[in-house]
């Protein structure tokens, strides 16, 4: 039998401790089951199954977890929240629930029912779980989903939330930053570190500029240097992700804050990476003027 996944992401974790897996932590264990394999595109009935497994699970008393498990692998198991698998773990004893979702999630060999074990987690707010979720959650890209919205229920999540920012990439770090523009208390992380260039920056970088009030933290007099930079590489996406995400032209404190940027950037050090950032604006904001902006003295300053 093949080890767990929580194990596999915590042996690669002891060598990555503060970056993003390699590959997302591929291949997984199970990789060999799910070769080939393809998910079903009938959205109205997903979720269905896997609660009825559930029901079927906590309405007896001899049923075993590994026998739950061996279940849930032969279905088809949504990443993301589901009405139906929730609305199953709500209805059954909540210790057992907590007791099952840790047992799939920790020993779980299979990653649909280690997904469905998150998806427990995720009905309860007991903290002792947030180690447990976040590093399962290190495979983010198919865990991130339901760790993130565990964790978001704990109250000491939204820390384990940011650490988990620092150490995802790719989709993963798409579900962990909106969970994160959701906290109401992760501002300080998302003006410094919510984009990471990314090209999947493009679905949450407006998201970001609103839940961190950009334009509050820009239009100081004080602005520290890790804010600038992110900032231009926040403007920078905006300029390019129009069907991803809000753009710059739609978003409403575009101008100020392009203003701002231009103004704080100017007194830093030129480097490549600020050069680059203010040369795309500057030449983006010529082909498209942004209402509000004196385009040409903002430009100058950004190019000068």
């Amino acid at each position: 039998m093949t080890g767990s996944l929580y194990d596999h992401a915590a042996a690669l974790h002891e060598q990555f401790p503060d970056s993003p897996l390699p590959r997302d932590g591929s291949p997984y264990p199970d990789d060999e089951r799910y070769r080939g394999a393809h998910r079903s595109n009938d959205y109205r009935s997903e979720g269905i199954d896997v609660a009825a497994a559930l029901d079927a699970y906590f309405a007896s008393r001899t049923m075993q977890v590994e026998e739950l498990a061996e279940t849930l692998a032969g279905l088809d198991v949504p990443i993301h929240h589901n009405e139906h698998i929730a609305a199953a773990a709500l209805r059954a004893d909540s210790d057992r629930v907590r007791r099952t979702g840790r047992r799939l999630v920790r020993h779980g060999h299979d990653r649909r029912a280690v997904v469905v074990g998150l998806a427990l987690l995720a009905t309860d707010n007991d903290e002792r779980d947030i180690p447990l979720i976040r590093t399962i959650g290190l495979l983010s890209n198919y865990f991130g989903p339901m760790a993130a919205r565990a964790l978001r229920r704990r109250r000491h999540g939204t820390e384990a939330l940011t650490w988990l920012g620092d150490r995802t990439a790719g989709w993963g770090r798409v579900y962990v930053v909106e969970a994160l523009c959701k906290s109401g208390i992760a501002r300080p992380w998302l003006l410094r570190h919510a984009c990471d260039g990314d090209t999947l920056n493009g679905y949450f970088a407006a998201k970001v500029a609103t839940a961190a009030h950009l334009h509050a933290a820009m239009t100081c007099e004080d602005v520290d240097e890790e804010v600038v930079d992110h900032t231009g590489r926040l403007l920078s996406v905006m300029t390019w992700c129009s069907g991803m995400g809000m753009d710059l032209w739609d978003y409403p404190a575009a101008a100020p804050v392009v203003e701002a940027y231009a103004r704080h950037v100017d007194r830093l050090p030129r480097t490549d990476v600020r050069m680059r950032c203010r040369v795309h604006l500057a030449e983006s904001l010529q082909k498209i003027p942004l209402t509000g902006l004196n385009t040409s003295t903002v430009v100058a300053a950004l190019l000068g």
